[in-house]
């Protein structure tokens, strides 16, 4: 069966993105082309920025999707971005599945932090 390894964005800018993204993450490009950036992340998958002006086949517009990402401290988290200038979609809160808060990048692409309440 295949494995998830490659989760790809469509970017306006490649290099500004995989900058955003290095500094969000503490990692840098692995791979990067003028039309192209990946970030490996610590769980082994790929953060692909891909310009979204070169991707071929040409890509349309899809449903709303979200990168989430486990914190155990989403609120340390949610200072550290905000001190970054990390636009923020919804503040620190509790649902029903956690503590979570939702950033946008400078494409507008939704970034979840949570943390799940104990089953």
């Amino acid at each position: 069966m295949p494995d998830l390894s490659l989760v790809i964005l469509y970017v306006d800018n490649p290099a500004a993105s995989a900058a955003f993204y290095a500094d969000l993450l503490g990692q840098a490009p692995a791979e990067q082309s003028p039309s192209f950036a990946m970030i490996p992340l610590p769980s082994g998958i790929g953060l692909g920025l891909w310009s979204r002006h070169a991707v071929e086949p040409a890509a349309t517009a899809g449903g709303g999707t979200e990168i989430a990402f486990m914190a155990a401290d989403v609120d340390a988290v949610h200072a550290e971005w905000s001190a970054k200038g990390v636009a923020v979609a919804q503040p620190p809160t509790d649902l029903d599945f956690g503590r979570t808060f939702v950033a946008l990048d400078p494409d507008g692409h939704r970034l979840r932090v949570f943390w799940p309440v104990a089953p």
